[in-house]
């Protein structure tokens, strides 16, 4: 037992003596390392100085280097502020010189000028008294002096003027006439278009002769309701496969044909589908009026036309003058127009412009009363043509005077195209001008819807308003129109006179 409580003993006192062994060995690390830190942080410091003084050592340099570059820069800009001074003062020295010495040469002219003008006064009085001495000692005074010796010279070489004036006269009409061939023959040669003869009729080419009966349709129902609609004759007679449309209006015609040919394709033929087929027709033939229009203008070479300007000028593709289609017709003037104004110097735009535009009226004259020529005028004002064309364009039937060059050469152009052989032909125009004036007659008649000559102007259909018109007004304005055309018009033969009344009832089922 004794032996074990000194083992206790023992063994507490090295624990003591070891927990302070390791307190005292654990002290003396921790104040080691403190050191070593402490050393370290000390070292950084000092690092960070010397790097903080390095910097601003550098950053010093830097300034100083920059106020110093700035300095020499002050400097220089002083030196050359002070040498443009020094120029400016050099020129103002130099200009105030120049101005005094300008002043000094004014008063020295204004005082020869002076002199010159005293010395002029002089010479004129010694002129006037030595013509007053002549004068008298001739006893002829200075004008009838001249007089006399202008007449002595007159008489002595009257025969030589003269003979001179009569050689110029007549090289120079001759010079001018063989100017104005070539120019006209240029003119022709280079821009001739090609005319064809337009007709009155237009022959329809059928599969079968059996479509004939459909075309007229139960007792008659569907030519009648074709004729109304479209205002042409449909000719149904025995030549094989074919029918014939006739009509002094191109447009009518040309309507006519397209919807004809719409229905036999259609194959169904009754007056629904006519009506149908006509409004069809009509619209497409606007389209190609529209093209004729536009394909007229680019040939020719005229740009910058209105759309509706464009449309109004297709129109005259279905237009003739004296048998010759309008719109090739202004389509010529346009092009002999625009060679005319380059051979004699004028502005051939506006000539060729005012070429194509010239017979713009014709194309609506059947609609509007008035010459086309002022109906031309009231187009191109609407449409915004300049005055230049106007004029250009307004004189070419005399009915205003020629006011520029350009309105003489759309003038002369016009007249070469409608003139030269094979252009024209005055029995056809005459024709279309009697079914048109027996048209105009019945259309003045109040209650008149629209009116149609037919039968190579034997027949005129006039078709009322039954609204307006009941069917003894009807019977009298045919009377009343009969004797119209017999009053204005002469005519071979006779005419018939057909006034149609009817009643169209339209209700929608729905």
């Amino acid at each position: 037992m004794d032996q074990t409580f000194l083992s206790v003993i023992i063994a507490a006192v090295a624990l003591i003596a070891g927990s302070i062994l390791g307190y005292y060995v654990r002290q003396n690390l921790a104040k080691r390392r403190a050191g070593t830190l402490e050393a370290k942080l000390q070292k950084k410091v000092i690092d960070v100085k010397e790097e903080t003084t390095a910097m601003v050592r550098n950053a010093e340099k830097k300034a100083s280097d920059i106020v110093e570059r700035a300095q020499k820069d002050v400097d220089e800009r002083r030196r050359e502020f002070l040498k443009a001074q020094q120029l400016l003062l050099n020129r103002e020295s130099l200009l105030a010189e120049r101005i005094i010495s300008f002043e000094e040469k004014e008063k020295e002219l204004q005082t020869k000028g002076e002199k010159l003008k005293t010395i002029k006064e002089s010479l004129e009085q010694l002129r006037l008294e030595a013509e007053g001495k002549l004068e008298k000692v001739a006893q002829l005074s200075r004008e009838d002096a001249k007089k006399e010796l202008l007449a002595l010279v007159e008489i002595e070489n009257e025969k030589e003027i003269l003979a001179r004036m009569k050689k110029l006269e007549e090289g120079n009409q001759e010079k001018l006439q063989n100017r104005a061939k070539e120019i006209v023959t240029l003119a022709i040669q280079k821009c001739a278009v090609s005319q064809a003869q337009e007709l009155t009729t237009t022959t329809v080419i059928l599969a079968n002769e059996e479509l004939k009966g459909r075309i007229i349709g139960k007792e008659g129902r569907n030519i009648r309701a074709f004729e109304k609609l479209t205002g042409v004759e449909l000719i149904v007679d025995e030549t094989p496969e074919s029918v014939v449309i006739s009509g002094f209006n191109p447009i009518r015609r040309q309507i006519a044909k397209v919807a004809l040919d719409k229905l036999i394709a259609d194959g169904r033929i009754q007056p629904a589908k006519i009506e149908e087929k006509v409004e069809e027709a009509k619209a497409e033939i606007a389209v190609k009026i529209k093209e004729a229009g536009e394909k007229a203008s680019y040939e020719v070479g005229v740009i910058g036309l209105n759309e509706k300007l464009i449309q109004i000028l297709g129109r005259l593709h279905y237009r003739t003058s004296y048998g010759q289609n309008v719109l090739m017709h202004s389509m010529e003037v346009a092009l002999i127009s625009e060679t005319m104004a380059e051979e004699l110097g004028a502005n051939s735009q506006i000539a060729k412009r005012a070429g194509l535009l010239h017979d713009i009226g014709k194309a609506i004259d059947q609609q509007i009363q008035g010459s086309h020529i002022e109906i031309g005028i009231k187009i191109l004002e609407k449409f915004g043509e300049s005055e230049a064309i106007i004029k250009a364009m307004r004189a070419h039937h005399e009915d205003y005077p020629a006011e520029t060059l350009e309105a003489v050469i759309v003038k002369t152009a016009d007249a070469i195209s409608g003139s030269r052989p094979g252009a024209r032909k005055d029995t056809l125009e005459n024709y279309l001008q009697r079914l048109k004036d027996l048209e105009d007659i019945a259309n003045k008649f109040e209650g008149v819807e629209k009116t149609y000559a037919i039968q190579a102007g034997r027949e005129i259909r006039v078709f009322v308003k039954s609204d307006r018109v009941d069917d003894l007004g009807a019977a009298k304005i045919a009377k009343q129109i009969a004797a119209e055309i017999e009053e204005e018009l002469k005519y071979p033969g006779e005419v018939k006179v057909v006034v149609i009344r009817e009643n169209r009832v339209i209700e929608y089922a729905r």
